[in-house]
């Protein structure tokens, strides 16, 4: 049955918040707090502080948003108090340096309503003014991190670690959020790969901080992690293809060892490389017990899966929100 009533949608209001990580931003919080009031009037603005020593808490309160202070540091430890925290139907999260484009915050939201998505990336697209805005460093690292993410779980994202994105209450309330520091975005990508979340990407403006700011990245520590983190998700959500690799790598290494030992054998009837011989056995033995760990941690991961994909499941998407005809 259809609803005709043009007035459908005021029966049920979209809330949505904008939750805002901060760490020492004290000359860009309240920026970002006045862009938001701009771009969604209605939406309720949350400032988590994360051990801030400069004035962020003061200036963010003081330009009507609510602060939370997060005593655990690192960003994710931050994502994981946001999503637990504030109850709304609508998750926009930025970062608080004012380098992303918070005008286009509308066009997002509403490209996550409308098409009934999960996850909506801002794609960060140089505004020119500053070389030193998006570094080619950064750049290249970017790209070499996204596309092994998208070679390991899949998905077309181009810029998996923008930090402006916009999440469904499904998403936010089924996300677990392991990560401690700035990994937490190649998490928040991979869990929506993984339960195949229906998602988006949009191009937005990335500029420069405000002068006097400094970055908190430390492009080969963070990297590193980032690193970790994509190795740590390929070993728990693709176990068996990960065992797999080992085992045929252990396995092609027994082999190697093996033939030269069983050419003699069959030429003396002897085996004079004892050392050898063990070598290759263990290395076999490996090589099985890697293939069976692979088939027990698969079949723990598809009950993993599962109960994810229920909780997830369980919560009301935001197709509801949509305009009726």
């Amino acid at each position: 049955m259809t609803d005709d009533n043009p007035s459908a949608a005021a029966r049920a209001p979209i809330r949505i918040a904008a939750v805002i990580p901060c760490y020492n931003e004290a000359l860009s919080i309240a920026q970002v707090v006045a862009q938001f009031r701009a771009a969604l009037p209605e939406a309720e603005i949350h400032v988590f502080d994360n051990n801030s020593t400069d004035d962020t808490a003061a200036i963010a309160r003081a330009s009507g948003a609510t602060v939370t202070h997060v005593a655990a540091p690192g960003k994710g430890n931050v994502v994981r108090r946001m999503f637990a925290d504030v109850e709304a139907d609508v998750y926009v999260t930025v970062d608080g340096d004012a380098t992303y484009d918070v005008a286009s915050a509308r066009r997002l939201v509403d490209a996550l309503v409308e098409r009934n998505l999960d996850m909506v990336v801002g794609c960060r697209v140089d505004d020119g003014q500053d070389a030193l805005t998006y570094r080619a460093g950064h750049r290249f690292g970017n790209r070499l991190l996204t596309g092994a993410v998208a070679q390991l779980f899949g998905g077309g994202l181009t810029d998996m670690l923008s930090g402006y994105r916009v999440f469904s209450r499904r998403y936010a309330k089924s996300f677990p959020a392991l990560s401690h520091g700035f990994e937490i975005e190649t998490e928040l990508t991979v869990h929506a790969l993984e339960l195949r979340m229906p998602h988006a990407e949009f191009d937005t403006a990335y500029s420069t901080r405000p002068e006097g700011s400094h970055s908190k990245l430390s492009t080969y520590r963070d990297g590193w992690r980032i690193l970790k983190t994509i190795c740590k998700l390929f070993i728990s959500e693709r176990p068996l293809q990960f065992f797999s690799i080992m085992a045929a790598v252990l396995a092609a290494g027994a082999i190697a060892l093996a033939i030269p030992l069983l050419l003699t054998y069959l030429h003396t009837g002897l085996v004079p490389r004892l050392p050898t011989a063990v070598l290759a056995t263990g290395a076999m033995l490996a090589a099985m017990l890697s293939m069976v760990c692979g088939v027990v941690m698969h079949a723990i991961r598809l009950a993993r899966r599962e109960a994810k994909r229920l909780r997830y499941l369980a919560i009301p998407g935001v197709g509801q929100f949509r305009r009726k005809p």
